[in-house]
C-alpha cells in the first residue's frame, strides 16, 4: 500500500472511530445520568442543563466549527475538536458536583461543533473521487450506530462500573481518533488571524445568548403564574437577542447564518421536519430512562434500561439505511408523513404500557417510534439541501445542524416541564403531539425526491448522500 492510500485509510478510519464516539456520547448519558443524579446530586434544572448545555453549544458553534474547518485546515480542526471532546470527558468522569459536569458537557458541545464538520471536511478532502460518496456514507453510518447504540452502551457501562468508566472510554476513543488522525500526515496550520477575519463576533454572542435566554424562558413557564419575573426576563432577553442577530445578519455581506435561506419554502419545512424528529427523541431517551430505572417505575438497572431501549437503537438504525431508498420508492410527503403520524399512534401504546410494565408493549412501541423516527431523520435534511443552489450547501448544511440540535434542547425543556407535571405519560403525549405536528409538515414536502445532493453540500450533516 503507497503512503498516500495508507493516510487516506487513517483519515477513514480515524474520522468513523470519532464519530461513532461523539454519536454514542450524545446517547449514553441518557442511561447514565439517573445514577448520576443521585452521585452528583443533581436538581431537575441541573439535569436538564446536563444534556441542554451539550445541545446548546453544539447549536451555536457548530457554523462557526464549519469555518475553522474551511479556513485553518479541516484536518487541523478535526483533530483540535476531538481532543477538547475527549479533554471534557475526562472532567465528566473526574466530577464531583453540578458544576463541573456542566461545564464538562459545554466543552464537549464545542468539541462536537469542531470535530463533526472537521472529521467530514477531512473525509471528503481525502477521499479519492470515485470512493468519496462510499467514505461519507461510512461516516455517516459511523455517527448513526453510535447514536443508535449509545443507550445500552451507557447502561452496560454504568452497570458494570460505574458512569465515571463511560466517560473515561470515550475520551480514549477520541484520544485515539485523534492520534490516527494527526499521523495521517503533517498538520499545516493556517494563520490564525484568518479565522477571525471578517468573522461575524456580535452576530454569534446575540444567537448564543438568545438561545440560552429562551430554554431559561421555557423552564420558567411551568411556574409563570408564581414567579412571572423568571419567565418574562428571559423572554425578553430572548427576544431581544434573536431581534437583534436577524438585524446583525441581514446588514453583514458575510453573516454567520443567511437567514434568506429560512425564506425558501421546501428549506425551512424540511428543516423543521428534521427539527421535529430531535425533538421527539431526545426526551424520550431522557425520560424514559428517569421512568425505567427510578423505583415506582419499572424499577429497572441502568443496563436493563439500556436493552429495553434496544427494539428503538434497531427501529432507529434500520429504517435510516433504508430512509433515502423508501423516499425515493414513495416519496418524502408520503413516507414522512406516514412515519409521523405512526410515532403519533406509537405514543399512545407506549404510556399505557408504561403503566402497566408490559415489556412486549414497550418493545413494540419503542421499536415504532424508532422506525419513525429515522425517516425524517434521514430524509429532512437531503430535502433542505435540495431545495438550495449548490453553492449555499455549507451555509444551509449548517444551519440545519443549529436548528437540529436547537431542537432537541426544547424538546428536552419542554420534556421535563412534562414530566413534572404528568410523569412519563405526558412526555409522550408531548411527544405525539409534536410528531403530528410533523406530519402537518410533512404535508407539505415534495412528493417525489429531487435530484441527488452532492457528497460536499453534505458536509456537516451526517447524511449518506
Amino acid at each position: 500500500m503507497s503512503p498516500a492510500a495508507a493516510g487516506r485509510g487513517r483519515v477513514a478510519g480515524a474520522s468513523c472511530l470519532g464519530m461513532l464516539a461523539v454519536g454514542a456520547n450524545g446517547t449514553a448519558i441518557m442511561a447514565a445520568l439517573p445514577t448520576m443524579r443521585r452521585d452528583l446530586g443533581l436538581g431537575p434544572a441541573e439535569l436538564e442543563w446536563a444534556v441542554n448545555a451539550y445541545l446548546l453549544a453544539s447549536a451555536a458553534c457548530i457554523i462557526l466549527g464549519g469555518k475553522a474547518a474551511d479556513r485553518l485546515g479541516a484536518r487541523l480542526v478535526a483533530v483540535a475538536g476531538l481532543v477538547l471532546f475527549a479533554l471534557a470527558s475526562g472532567l465528566i468522569a473526574a466530577a464531583n458536583g453540578p458544576l463541573a459536569l456542566l461545564a464538562g458537557r459545554t466543552l464537549q458541545g464545542l468539541g462536537a461543533a469542531l470535530a463533526v464538520p472537521g472529521t467530514l471536511a477531512a473525509l471528503s478532502a481525502a477521499a479519492a473521487p470515485e470512493r468519496r460518496s462510499a467514505a461519507i456514507g461510512a461516516w455517516a453510518g459511523a455517527l448513526m450506530l453510535g447514536f443508535s447504540l449509545g443507550p445500552l452502551i451507557g447502561g452496560a457501562l454504568t452497570h458494570a462500573f460505574s458512569w465515571r468508566a463511560l466517560f473515561c472510554a470515550n475520551a480514549l476513543a477520541l484520544l485515539a481518533a485523534a492520534a490516527i488522525l494527526a499521523s495521517a500526515g503533517a498538520l499545516r496550520p493556517a494563520p490564525p488571524g484568518r479565522l477571525w477575519r471578517g468573522f461575524d463576533g456580535l452576530g454569534f454572542l446575540a444567537l448564543a445568548t438568545g438561545m440560552v435566554a429562551l430554554i431559561f424562558a421555557l423552564r420558567g413557564l411551568g411556574r409563570a403564574s408564581a414567579a412571572p419575573f423568571a419567565f418574562a426576563a428571559p423572554l425578553a432577553v430572548a427576544g431581544a437577542s434573536l431581534a437583534l442577530f436577524r438585524r446583525i445578519e441581514r446588514h453583514r455581506a458575510d453573516p454567520l447564518v443567511d437567514l434568506r435561506l429560512l425564506a425558501v419554502p421546501d428549506f425551512r419545512r424540511a428543516v423543521g421536519t428534521g427539527v421535529v424528529a430531535m425533538f421527539c427523541i431526545l426526551p424520550l431517551l431522557l425520560y424514559f430512562n428517569l421512568d425505567a430505572q427510578a423505583p415506582h417505575g419499572l424499577g429497572l438497572s441502568p443496563i436493563g434500561a439500556g436493552l429495553a431501549l434496544l427494539p428503538l437503537s434497531a427501529g432507529l438504525f434500520g429504517l435510516s439505511l433504508l430512509g433515502p431508498r423508501l423516499a425515493e420508492r414513495f416519496g418524502p410527503r408520503r413516507v414522512v408523513g406516514a412515519a409521523m403520524l405512526g410515532i403519533a399512534a406509537a405514543c399512545a401504546g407506549l404510556a399505557a404500557a408504561s403503566a402497566a410494565h408490559a415489556l412486549a408493549g414497550l418493545g413494540l412501541g419503542l421499536f415504532v417510534i424508532g422506525a419513525g423516527l429515522a425517516l425524517p431523520y434521514a430524509t429532512a435534511p437531503r430535502l433542505a439541501l435540495a431545495a438550495l443552489p449548490a453553492a449555499q450547501g455549507g451555509q444551509g448544511s449548517g444551519l440545519v445542524n443549529a436548528c437540529t440540535f436547537l431542537g432537541g434542547s426544547l424538546g428536552i425543556t419542554l420534556g421535563g416541564l412534562a414530566y413534572g407535571a404528568g410523569g412519563f405519560p405526558a412526555v409522550t403525549a408531548l411527544i405525539g403531539a409534536a410528531a403530528l405536528v410533523g406530519a402537518g409538515l410533512a404535508r407539505h414536502l415534495p412528493a417525489w425526491s429531487r435530484a441527488p445532493v452532492s457528497p460536499a453540500a453534505l458536509a456537516g450533516t451526517g447524511r449518506n448522500p
